[in-house]
């Protein structure tokens, strides 16, 4: 079996560093760190990823754009977006096209999870 490919976007490295390592050790799925929306959107666009895990507050165009543009155009327009944020008002995201909502800190039960019902494990 093909292993799952997972895009990890979040501007604090020590966040995407400890994501990776739940998603490595817990699914033994292969993992791409994005620090920028931007990064993300050019491995989006060139990669399938089998989904994605996005904080919103980011830099640049930021967290939601991002989302709305991943689902607009991108390999990866259909993977499940899963947002993992401190922002209180992340669910409204779900509208735009998330398919779950974390709040940091994230609980490691929740996340692995969240991911294997989103990949369908």
């Amino acid at each position: 079996m093909q292993r799952r490919r997972i895009l990890i976007v979040d501007d604090e490295e020590a966040i995407r560093l400890l994501l990776a390592k739940i998603v490595q050790q817990d699914l033994d799925a292969e993992v791409t760190l994005a620090g920028t929306c931007e990064a993300a959107l050019r491995f989006a666009r060139t990669t399938a990823y089998d989904a994605i895990l996005l904080d919103l507050m980011m830099p640049g165009i930021g967290g939601t754009e991002l989302l709305k543009r991943i689902r607009a155009d991108s390999a990866c327009s259909s993977a499940p977006i899963i947002i993992v944020s401190v922002l209180s008002n992340a669910p409204e995201t779900k509208t735009l096209g998330a398919n779950a909502v974390l709040s940091k800190p994230v609980d490691r039960d929740v996340l692995v999870a969240t991911l294997k019902a989103q990949l369908g494990n």
